[in-house]
């Protein structure tokens, strides 16, 4: 089983613009096919190292929310948190943004955190059993919604 996927996609609009949408995580569910929402925590309001948020998730009927915390943040270049369940790990999602001629290149990367118990329950609690395979056509999807946001005269 693969312990990490990434996902690049080319976007028409400027790094500090892509950056500022995908570091805005109340704005998550607006791309991502799993993630219905996220909130801020524990007085954070934006994205700074050490910031925590709650995540909410679903896939088919089954509901259920992480902790997260922001580990990576520089402004226009990365944006990478850690996701858990309770203490135990489950997983760091990064978002690399690098400068083109046309605007900028999205990669965005998912690591495996999760520990045996958590890799074992996790398919009866999500009603995923390839996470890997899950998680690589959700990132295509999340991307192709941000670009098109990042790309339309309205983004914000």
């Amino acid at each position: 089983m693969a312990d990490h996927v990434s996902v690049s996609r080319e976007i028409a609009a400027p790094p500090d613009r892509v950056w500022a949408m995908v570091s805005d995580v109340t704005r998550m569910g607006e791309w991502s096919p799993e993630t219905t929402s996220c909130v801020w925590k524990g007085g954070a309001t934006g994205p700074a190292v050490g910031a925590r948020f709650v995540g909410r998730n679903r896939s088919g009927w089954r509901r259920w929310s992480t902790g997260c915390r922001v580990v990576a943040c520089e402004e226009g270049r990365t944006f990478a948190f850690d996701v858990d369940a309770g203490p135990l790990g489950v997983a760091r999602w990064r978002y690399d943004i690098e400068p083109t001629e046309q605007g900028c290149r999205v990669t965005e990367t998912w690591t495996d955190r999760r520990g045996a118990l958590v890799r074992g329950t996790s398919p009866l609690l999500t009603g995923v059993g390839d996470r890997p395979g899950h998680n690589r056509a959700g990132m295509e999807a999340t991307l192709e919604r941000l670009a098109a946001a990042a790309e339309s005269v309205d983004a914000g």
